[in-house]
């Protein structure tokens, strides 16, 4: 296996750091860094999701990605997983959705933030 070495990487919070550039426009993303350090291998990044709850959110999908996992920081989330049903995960709740799992965020609290990790970094998303 042939990969790039990776660099050391650190993030300090600076709330002027969320950005509304991720993949969800109903979120402000800050990035960690982590894909850069690691050369595409992975990202990571915390997510705010904007009030109020929109249908946009409820939309059904998937990711095409060998992992993801997903931590609350604050507040709370309604999700729902094909085949596995719902689930409200509030503030120190995590989760691990497999590849190509179809999901949707049902709803959440206007103050949720989440830290999300993803390999590898860029992924397609594919709405049903």
């Amino acid at each position: 296996m042939s990969e790039k070495a990776q660099q050391f990487a650190f993030s300090y919070l600076k709330e002027e750091d969320f950005k509304k550039d991720g993949l969800r426009p109903y979120a402000m993303y800050r990035d960690l860094g982590f894909a850069k350090a690691t050369n595409g291998l992975a990202q990571a990044h915390v997510i705010k999701l904007l009030p109020p709850h929109t249908p946009e959110a409820a939309k059904l999908h998937f990711h095409s990605i060998h992992f993801q996992m997903v931590y609350v920081l604050k507040g709370w989330v309604r999700n729902k997983f094909e085949g596995q049903g719902e689930f409200l995960m509030e503030k120190g709740s995590s989760w691990i959705q497999p590849p190509g799992i179809p999901h949707a965020v049902l709803d959440y609290s206007d103050d949720v933030e989440l830290l999300e990790v993803i390999l590898p970094a860029e992924f397609d998303t594919v709405n049903l």
